[in-house]
């Protein structure tokens, strides 16, 4: 069944991406959600519906949850949806930005999709079959020493939480050989998962934002947790830290 939820989330990803790309060339019209900071356009909607519709129709009988506004529960079976993560950038032309899917059933995700249109990236996995770069398997870099990895972060949309951020992010880029700032979750840990970065963390996002690719790092055999080392819970944890597993622990000190 999971083979079959990747099949159709690859293609949803692949099709939403396309729509994704057509749409740079087009006036976008660009409104706010809960600052001035977090954005949303009519291709984000487009995108979204595209999936939603696609997902009713092959199986109507299952819950969805996807970042515009939208949620239906219906069964332990749950399709996570970010229709275009990294919003800010798309609507500046930023080329990096991207499709969030994952499937969770009975409360853990068992499938996960981020498909990067720009690059024509796809990031796929299934739990407990490892993970793949447009159908090749990837894997976590072996970088053991923070003071030698290259990390990626995010600043929350909370502006509460801005100053810890960036506390955290000042105290970091003085002890690993470099931080980037994408300004989208779910290609940042997909990246982590094929090396490109050694390590992750982020404050206050959304399930979303990190169901599929926190799976992907895990089954690429990184490791996720909260801040405090925990079990990382997409709906209740406040933040995740995802790494190669290597460095881990490193990180996690250097956070508290």
């Amino acid at each position: 069944m999971e083979e079959d939820f990747l099949e159709l989330a690859v293609s949803m990803a692949r099709e939403a991406g396309s729509l994704l790309i057509d749409g740079l060339g087009e006036k976008r019209d660009v409104s706010h959600k809960t600052g001035p900071a977090d954005l949303v356009t009519q291709f984000d909607r487009a995108s979204q519906n595209l999936i939603v519709d696609r997902v009713r129709e092959s199986y109507p009988e299952h819950s969805i949850l996807a970042e515009e506004e939208f949620g239906v529960e219906k069964s332990e079976t749950k399709w996570i949806v970010d229709p275009l993560d990294g919003t800010t950038n798309y609507v500046y032309n930023y080329p990096l930005f991207g499709v969030s899917i994952a499937v969770e059933a009975e409360g853990k995700t068992v499938v996960g999709v981020v498909h990067i249109p720009v690059l024509d990236e796809t990031f796929t996995a299934i739990k407990g079959e490892g993970a793949e770069l447009n159908g090749e398997p990837i894997s976590v870099s072996a970088t053991d020493e923070l003071s030698r990895s290259l990390l990626s972060t995010g600043f929350p949309y909370d502006q509460d939480l801005v100053p810890e951020a960036i506390d955290t992010f000042s105290r970091l880029v003085r002890k690993s050989r470099g931080i980037r700032r994408d300004g989208a979750a779910a290609p940042d840990l997909s990246f982590v998962a094929v090396g490109r970065y050694d390590g992750f963390w982020e404050l206050g996002l959304s399930p979303w934002d990190v169901a599929a690719g926190s799976l992907i790092v895990e089954e690429a055999g990184g490791q996720v947790t909260d801040f405090s080392g925990e079990r990382f819970d997409i709906y209740d944890s406040q933040g995740i830290v995802a790494t190669n597993g290597e460095n881990h622990q490193e990180l996690l000190d250097k956070l508290s």
